[in-house]
């Protein structure tokens, strides 16, 4: 015999009500003003961080900017009115109503939606890559007398060149490699351009698992506050391994370096970077369903 009680119905999850956005609205400021306090601080204070100041300066995105909530491409938000005039934002059917629009997004920024869906895609086709040791850093400051950073070189000049000289350089990241010294750039194993960045990207790489977060970005409304947080998140604690592995002394920030030098280092270097691999292909897959509702294929 059938229950005569009607059937309870689970809330669409494509169409959220004003309660309900509203409330994912304010956990998620809750959790980004969390994730930029101390930078907050210290900007107020006019002091620079040699580790953390990279997520804001390199990246050029300001807190205010991380705080912003979107519910992701497709998802209906119900009496939001406000938000009638946000960019790549449209008009549902329901009244007040508005949806972030992915098809206007392509229409509006043709160039930069291929970019970062060939980004996403060939990036996922690939097999990662673990054994760049982090050497990018070094390349950075390869026979130069001053360095990147105003903080000294761990080893001395010596001692880093050497360690350069007794590896191989095989960064894939042109934004990296773009930045290495003139006698350092032959010795890398591949010659990387602005125009073949989508050709080598390869999601072992720790900068292409910060790149999520600049990708996260520049889809805005698009992708759901929450997963921005999380690429936002990978990008941290990729950047505390990317410095703790550099040949800089970092020793008064608290930075505990990763003797890449060593065999022991070398192991926890590609042990982490392993492990920010696996999270940074969970990211990739999710902004392109969230962004296109697809999975990685390659491009």
């Amino acid at each position: 015999m059938t229950s005569s009680s009607p059937a309870i119905r689970a809330e669409d999850p494509r169409m959220l009500t004003r309660v309900r956005w509203r409330a994912r609205e304010s956990a998620h400021q809750e959790r980004a003003d969390r994730l930029t306090a101390e930078h907050r601080a210290r900007a107020q204070r006019g002091e620079k961080h040699p580790v953390w100041d990279f997520l804001f300066t390199y990246y050029g995105y300001k807190p205010s900017q991380l705080r912003r909530w979107h519910p992701g491409a497709g998802v209906v938000l119900k009496d939001a009115s406000e938000r009638a005039e946000w960019r790549w934002y449209s008009a549902s059917d329901r009244p007040g109503s508005v949806v972030p629009d992915a098809a206007r997004y392509a229409r509006e920024k043709p160039e930069l939606a291929h970019l970062v869906e060939r980004m996403l895609r060939r990036t996922a086709s690939r097999p990662g890559q673990f054994g760049c040791f982090g050497l990018h850093e070094w390349a950075m400051v390869y026979q130069q007398d001053e360095t990147r950073h105003p903080v000294p070189l761990r080893l001395g000049r010596a001692g880093t060149d050497a360690v350069v000289e007794a590896n191989e350089l095989r960064c894939t990241h042109f934004d990296a490699f773009r930045f290495f010294t003139a006698p350092a750039v032959p010795r890398n194993r591949l010659a990387l351009s602005r125009e073949t960045q989508p050709d080598f990207e390869q999601p072992g790489c720790l900068h292409a698992g910060m790149d999520l977060y600049r990708w996260a970005m520049k889809l805005g409304p698009l992708i759901p506050g929450e997963l921005l947080l999380d690429t936002f998140e990978l990008a941290r604690d990729i950047r505390l391994l990317d410095m703790e592995a550099a040949p800089y002394d970092l020793a008064a920030w608290d930075v505990v370096p990763v003797a890449i030098e060593t065999v022991e280092g070398k192991a926890e270097y590609v042990r982490r970077q392993r492990e920010f691999s696996v999270r940074g292909v969970a990211l990739r897959a999710a902004l392109l369903e969230a962004w296109l509702g697809t999975e990685p294929a390659a491009a």
